[in-house]
């Protein structure tokens, strides 16, 4: 599967043959959800008998089949889809490549490890986002991004510390070797760049305490014990969406369940199929109507 493609931040519009061959590529590679690819992770989540979130690059298979979006999967330990959801807004470039998902409500999860909730990248920085998991009474965050900076480091802390949650940040490493020299994009990273992306990925605690990371410049596995108890408990001084709420003044909702947009044609077709199948009714018959002669 096709990881981030990085070379939208790089290659510019005006090496259209570049671009169009690079999207191409990215179709050909991206999934179809439900699809081969997605029951081989659902095999492997269910063989390690782990909870998998992983990010994918997903086609519009219904429809043209060349549109794509930024989706995220969630595999119980069992290896059942838990959670396919796609980015809300594509960020920046990525609009070049991806289209913004339907506006699915966001759903903190009941898991044995905890009560689990994600946004994908810069959904983090959406504040209604956070606080739909907030409220929900999410304790495990994961946050799968491309941002490696400074100022996403200290979001990821104040998400921890603001949402009283564990924030599992993870953000891929690539290496510029990692790059196949038939990519024409590489000839535009600059010489002095040798990790496109440093990675930077971390585990944060709900008082803030980065428990494993930042993981810069390297592939590596971060490791952390984590106790969603935690999370309840320090939620004595600030809940954000409990005591510390004010619904005297503040409200929030999220819009009613939207089904993926995927399933659109298939409700097109049931409807098509209820009116075919609904049987006629006979039309009523007109009935005579005296009129009344006037007296002179």
């Amino acid at each position: 599967m096709p990881a981030y493609p990085a070379w939208i931040w790089f290659l510019p519009l005006t090496r259209r043959a570049d671009v169009a061959s690079l999207y191409r590529s990215l179709v050909e590679q991206s999934i179809d959800v439900p699809g081969p690819e997605v029951g081989r992770l659902a095999a492997a989540a269910r063989e390690a008998g782990a909870w998998v979130s992983i990010g994918v690059n997903e086609r519009n298979t219904s429809r043209s089949g060349t549109t794509l979006y930024n989706a995220t999967l969630l595999f119980d330990d069992q290896g059942m889809l838990i959670e396919h959801r796609r980015k809300l807004m594509p960020t920046g470039a990525e609009r070049l490549v991806w289209a913004p998902g339907e506006p699915v409500p966001l759903v903190a999860r009941d898991t044995p490890l905890g009560k689990l909730g994600q946004l994908i990248c810069w959904e983090n920085y959406m504040p209604l986002a956070r606080y739909a998991l907030y409220e929900q009474g999410a304790q495990i965050h994961l946050a799968p991004t491309w941002d490696k900076s400074t100022q996403w480091l200290a979001s990821m802390v104040h998400l921890a510390r603001e949402g009283r949650m564990f924030v599992i940040s993870v953000c891929q490493a690539l290496h510029r070797d990692h790059v196949p020299d038939r990519f024409p994009f590489k000839d535009v990273i600059p010489h002095n760049v040798s990790w496109i992306n440093s990675g930077n990925s971390m585990i944060v605690d709900p008082d803030g305490n980065v428990l494993a990371g930042p993981c810069e410049a390297k592939e590596d596995i971060l490791l952390a014990e984590i106790d969603p108890g935690k999370a309840s408990g320090s939620r004595w001084i600030f809940d954000a969406a409990g005591h510390y709420n004010r619904p005297d003044l503040f409200h929030f909702s999220q819009s009613a369940t939207v089904p993926p947009a995927e399933a659109a044609p298939a409700r097109a077709q049931r409807r098509r199929a209820a009116r075919t199948e609904r049987p006629s009714r006979p039309r009523p018959t007109a009935r005579p109507v005296a009129k009344k002669r006037r007296r002179r």
